[in-house]
């Protein structure tokens, strides 16, 4: 079965001229009967764009090929199917980079795969499970794939177009499987074919040489045939595109502009305001508070989605963000002099302080209070998020004329054993013990600890944490920007991710406010460079649902919504300040594109606000949801259309918030 992208394309030797597109190029269709195996065919042009077998024997379809190579360069190819009678079919094209090595070349799936997914582990996709893939088109988060060869600066992609939308759910995940209704999805990918690099495209779907069903888990392969009804019609149309980029990050962000002109994401309606959604969320701060241990938290980790019931599951940052919380609900409750929130806000911040830290002086960083379990293990992220929501707080708390000497001293103090970390190329470990042991040396989550560096340098005037901060830049730049390279930034996967590239974008972005002339040019440039990687997780369409599936009966559009990393293959909301930079670049460098998609992510990140009468499969109102399955893939239950049974809100309404708070850095940076 791993060999059934090959076999699947066997007659697909042929090789065609790269450029224009759509001339020679190999079209392959395969029949299947109930019951019996698919028969293949190849076909060729007999005159006209009709299309008929290699060997003229009869066929139950009218098959037509149009390629259309217009004046940018783009080439429209359409193929059209037409049923003399009842059939069940799948077709596919391959068009091959005639002059390069595959192996050589560089590929890119939007949202899923970067690379050679080298960063990912063995049982996720990548070149060593095979050096040739093809997944459905909604793992995408624009049904794209691209090719780049570094020794020619060619490039090369496919991007499937039309407007059809729908999907159906089926009883078998691999193997040859005859849909039970109709599906909008195709498939799209690359493949090594005879030692060049082709992209392989077609209708409908195929993953091989395996499917990626959940986390950390390969299968089987698949693929799957639609019925077509005697006269009934299918037209399937791609664009595709060949251009020249002087580097992997140069073809990136070449791609996402074209993709951006391409699909013009527009924002989505009827979605309720900013205000009106920090309302909504702040039920979060009051429902979700624990105050029966001596440290005090909102109950952000390991709820289940049915009932939103407290936990004993505490973290300070990752995916609990307690401290930006208690931030946001002190934040929130003296603008509308809510005493309760208030209350709750300050409980948190002073049981911290007492209780907070462990004996070696850093942030106690993930515990289950029932169990009476704690990790031993500290990572620079979560350590980064404390401090980043603690001198949120002393800066909001300096401006109204309230000082904390002890807060002050401890975050001194934190930051002093983050310093001892940092490592001589500028990177800090991902993950250390309270002695100082390295656990995990990987420098992919070095952009985490930026922020509050910058920020720190900023409240304290101490000149130590610029330096350091610097550092980190000049190793985020050669490490992760320059090689185009984003890993190991979040805790619950080590390969390829999206976070790497927004905490460096972010990064970037801080480090503008504190320097100035060239240096603070360089730091631009370097923000947009990587947020270009960042945009390439967010999805540019709307991916299509079956009746049935949650989401897509409930009119969720996937746009605007961000893949996770190459393990976790599910949407969410992790944004925190990132429209925010894209407006800022936007600004900066007339990019209307970002502050068009900034737009965006405002408006559709949110849709699935649980509120009264709209709750959403949510059982409380502000509990924000976490893993939105839009994919064929499941993070242990559910599947695509819903959410998996357990959640985070605490992180999901940090992100929000943060993201509804657009002027929160600028005012930390005003002076004072």
């Amino acid at each position: 079965m791993t060999r059934l992208l090959n076999t699947c394309a066997a007659s697909l030797a042929a090789l065609a001229t790269f450029m224009p597109f759509g001339a020679d190029a190999s079209t392959r269709l395969l029949l299947k009967q109930p019951g019996g195996a698919a028969c293949s065919y190849e076909l060729k042009d007999a005159g006209a764009g009709r299309m008929i077998t290699a060997d003229n024997s009869s066929l139950p379809l009218k098959i037509t090929r149009t390629a259309v190579r217009k004046a940018d360069g783009t080439t429209d190819l359409t193929l059209t199917v037409e049923a003399t009678e009842k059939c069940r079919f799948n077709i596919a094209e391959t068009s091959v980079m005639n002059g390069t090595r595959h192996e050589a070349c560089e590929f890119y799936m939007p949202g899923f795969w970067y690379h050679h997914n080298l960063r990912s582990p063995e049982n996720a996709p990548s070149f060593r499970t095979s050096d040739s893939w093809v997944v459905r088109e909604d793992r995408l988060s624009t049904p794209l794939t691209g090719i780049y060869d570094p020794a020619t600066k060619r490039a090369c992609t496919v991007v499937r177009t039309g407007s059809d939308s729908a999907d159906c759910i089926v009883q078998n995940q691999s193997g040859d499987v005859i849909l039970p209704a109709h599906t909008s999805v195709g498939f799209t990918g690359f493949r090594n074919e005879g030692g060049m690099a082709a992209l392989e495209f077609g209708y409908p779907y195929i993953e091989a040489p395996k499917r990626y069903i959940r986390k950390l888990t390969l299968i089987d392969p698949i693929r799957t045939f639609e019925t077509i009804e005697k006269g009934e019609k299918r037209t399937i149309s791609w664009q595709l595109r060949e251009f020249q980029a002087d580097d992997y990050s140069d073809f990136v962000a070449d791609v996402w502009n074209y993709s951006y002109d391409t699909f013009a994401p527009e924002k989505v309606s009827d979605v309720v305001d900013g205000d009106g959604a920090k309302s909504c969320l702040a039920n979060y701060f009051r429902e979700s508070y624990v105050d029966k241990y001596d440290l005090k938290y909102f109950s952000g980790a390991g709820l289940r989605t049915d009932d939103c019931n407290n936990t004993g599951d505490y973290e300070v940052g990752f995916v609990g963000r307690v401290l930006l919380n208690a931030y946001n609900a002190l934040e929130h409750g003296r603008k509308q002099a809510d005493k309760d929130l208030v209350e709750k806000a300050n409980a948190i911040f002073e049981s911290t302080l007492e209780h907070g830290f462990t004996p070696e002086g850093y942030f106690r960083e993930a515990m289950h209070m029932e169990r009476g379990w704690e990790t031993d293990v500290m990572s620079i992220r979560r350590q980064s998020e404390g401090v980043f929501a603690i001198l949120n707080y002393l800066d909001a708390e300096r401006r109204l004329g309230n000082r904390h000497p002890q807060w002050e001293a401890k975050m001194k103090s934190v930051l002093d054993r983050i310093l001892s970390l940092q490592d001589a190329d500028g990177s800090f470990p991902r993950k250390f013990k309270g002695s100082g042991e390295i656990v995990d040396r990987s420098g992919g989550s070095t952009p985490s600890a930026t922020l509050p560096l910058v920020m720190a340098y900023s409240y304290f005037k101490d000149k130590r944490y610029l330096e350091s901060a610097r550092r980190t830049a000049g190793y985020l730049e050669h490490e992760l920007i320059d090689k185009a390279d984003y890993f190991s930034s979040t805790l619950d996967a080590n390969c390829e991710d999206k976070e790497a590239s927004l905490y460096a974008s972010t990064a970037m972005h801080y480090l503008t406010y504190v320097t100035k002339g060239k240096e603070r040019e360089h730091y631009m440039d370097l923000c947009r460079k990587s947020a270009y990687f960042c945009l390439s997780w967010y999805y540019m369409w709307d991916v299509p649902f079956a009746p049935g599936q949650m989401l897509g009966d409930v009119g969720f559009r996937s746009r605007g919504w961000g893949n996770v990393s190459v393990e976790n293959n599910h949407i969410d909301v992790f944004i925190f300040e990132f429209a925010t930079v894209l407006d800022k670049l936007s600004a900066h460098y007339n990019e209307p594109r970002f502050a068009g998609f900034s737009e965006v992510i405002r408006s559709s990140m949110l849709q699935l606000l649980p509120k009264e009468n709209n709750m959403f499969d949510i059982a409380k109102a502000g509990f924000y949801p976490e893993v939105v399955q839009h994919t064929t893939w499941d993070y242990g239950r559910n599947g695509k259309g819903f959410y998996n049974d357990i959640f985070a809100p605490g992180w999901t309404v940090a992100s929000l918030w943060q993201m509804l708070s657009p002027d929160r850095v600028d005012n930390f940076f005003a002076k004072r």
